[in-house]
């Protein structure tokens, strides 16, 4: 006797949601697995606390599932979840910042420029055991560094340089000009790369030049 086959939820995300609106809420479920560790990680660099990390992930995906009906589908999904998550991070840190809990794990990488360089290690998985305690105190500095940043200039250097999303996407994210991402991304590393050669001259680091 022939089986109808089980639906499957391996397609574009806009026909999952698409999906979920015609009443398949095992899409929705696909959906959240598809994206919720990214995103996780994504408003973990804006949020050092794993449980607020948590829970702004979650009330993401909630908004999601509340707001579902009135998204265009002929949008993409992904940049309308990031948006979503980036405006509830943003209440977080203007919630935390004042206690001085907030840190950003920075990353990035994928340019030879020498400013982008400084930022290319955090992605090297094949650190040598000799050099765990050097490192460490990169990553640090780094996350030093990038917690002083203005926020308009943090939460697009992990857009671009840890998340490397698309141009396209952090405009419709940030709700900016592509021109705007491009010039803000150009002043954010810049702006990186001087503020950590300063601070590892305070720290007397030998390696620094200038």
């Amino acid at each position: 006797m022939h089986r109808p086959e089980p639906a499957t939820h391996d397609g574009p995300d806009e026909r999952l949601l698409e999906g979920f609106l015609s009443g398949d809420h095992e899409a929705f479920e696909a959906l959240v697995q598809r994206h919720s560790r990214d995103l996780f990680v994504f408003v973990s660099r804006f949020i050092r606390n794993p449980a607020a990390a948590e829970d702004v992930v979650q009330d993401a995906f909630v908004q999601v599932y509340q707001s579902a009906g009135g998204f265009d589908l002929s949008r993409r999904f992904r940049p309308w979840l990031y948006t979503i998550a980036a405006n509830k991070a943003r209440d977080q840190l203007r919630e935390r910042v004042r206690k001085r809990e907030v840190s950003i794990s920075g990353a990035a990488g994928g340019d030879s420029s020498e400013e982008v360089s400084y930022l290319d290690f955090l992605s090297d998985d094949d650190t040598r055991p000799g050099d765990a305690i050097e490192a460490e105190e990169e990553r640090e500095i780094v996350r030093e560094v990038v917690a002083g940043m203005p926020e308009h200039l943090r939460e697009i250097l992990v857009l671009g340089y840890y998340q490397r999303l698309p141009y396209k996407e952090i405009a419709e994210i940030l709700a900016i000009p592509l021109g705007t991402v491009k010039s803000r991304l150009h002043a954010a590393v810049g702006g990186f790369a001087e503020a950590y050669k300063k601070a590892l001259k305070a720290r007397g680091r030998a390696d620094v030049e200038g």
